[in-house]
């Protein structure tokens, strides 16, 4: 049974978007992956080096940005760390807080896959718009 509120077209473009956000993800997959290592590992790179306002983030930030649980990221984080991709520092402010850094081998990794990640974002500029739900 179809939705009365959704038409023929708000389908089409929810499964445009779908299939560009899944192409875009498989891409990022793949160059990652020939960098030897993992989605998970790249985005959790990413989001040390993209937290708002800082070069670094704490284990329950990258968490939330990962929309993953706690023992999780902090068993990425000790993976990251055995490759030297990262460190975990205690805070000078309050010793209870431990932020997660880049290492130089993180840094560099990091640069060349978002250029990469880039570019592929702006190939797919024009080829799809964000699909805009009717609400009847």
């Amino acid at each position: 049974m179809t939705s009365p509120n959704l038409s023929k077209s708000d389908f089409a473009a929810l499964s445009e978007f779908r299939y560009q956000m899944r192409r875009f993800e498989r891409f990022s997959e793949d160059v990652v992956q020939a960098q030897g290592i993992t989605p998970l590992q790249y985005l959790l790179l990413l989001h040390i080096k993209g937290y708002p306002g800082r070069d670094w983030a704490t284990v329950g930030e990258l968490a939330e940005r990962l929309q993953a649980k706690h023992h999780g990221v902090v068993a990425l984080i000790t993976r990251c760390e055995a490759m030297g991709l990262v460190e975990r520092r205690n805070s000078a402010i309050d010793r209870r807080r431990v932020e997660v850094h880049l290492l130089r081998k993180g840094e560099t990794i990091l640069a060349q896959l978002a250029e990469q990640h880039r570019v592929e974002l702006l190939s797919l500029e024009g080829v799809f718009t964000i699909p805009r739900i009717r609400h009847e």
